[in-house]
């Protein structure tokens, strides 16, 4: 027969880790949402609170020690697929790699998160910011 069991601690430290990875997505998912570049406020809050809970979970059912190597490598493949999608070359050249790539560093961050690796996290959200935010400039694709 099925128990329904339901720990308020457990619940709050899983809404602390899932808010965690969803607001460490923000400055990312706002960038591509102002710069109006293929994904935004929706999709990269999702893949990173997505990832966090699939490792969250993979950690709490698997107790094999690959397991939850299989679980980041699933993630890692499935966003290479995702990111895959973001990208569209024309004759004008290629688009959509930093989307494609930040998709990915996104759900790097929720993996972070989900093994309780705050700072990786962090230094993850601030750093693709910086680079999406103030490398414009130097984007030899514009200037000719």
């Amino acid at each position: 027969m099925f128990e329904f069991k339901l720990s308020l601690e457990v619940l709050a430290q899983l809404l602390f880790q899932l808010g965690i990875a969803f607001i460490l997505s923000l400055p990312i998912a706002l960038n591509r949402e102002m710069k109006k570049h293929g994904a935004g406020l929706r999709t990269f809050p999702l893949v990173s609170i997505a990832s966090c809970a699939f490792m969250l979970i993979g950690t709490d059912i698997y107790h094999e020690s690959d397991s939850e190597a299989r679980i980041m490598y699933a993630i890692i493949t499935g966003m290479g697929f995702v990111g895959g999608g973001a990208i569209f070359k024309s004759k004008d050249g290629v688009q959509g790699t930093a989307t494609a790539a930040s998709l990915w560093n996104t759900a790097a961050i929720g993996i972070a998160v989900a093994y309780g690796r705050y700072e990786i996290a962090i230094i993850l959200s601030v750093v693709s910011f910086i680079i999406l935010q103030f490398s414009d400039p130097f984007n030899v694709k514009d200037k000719l």
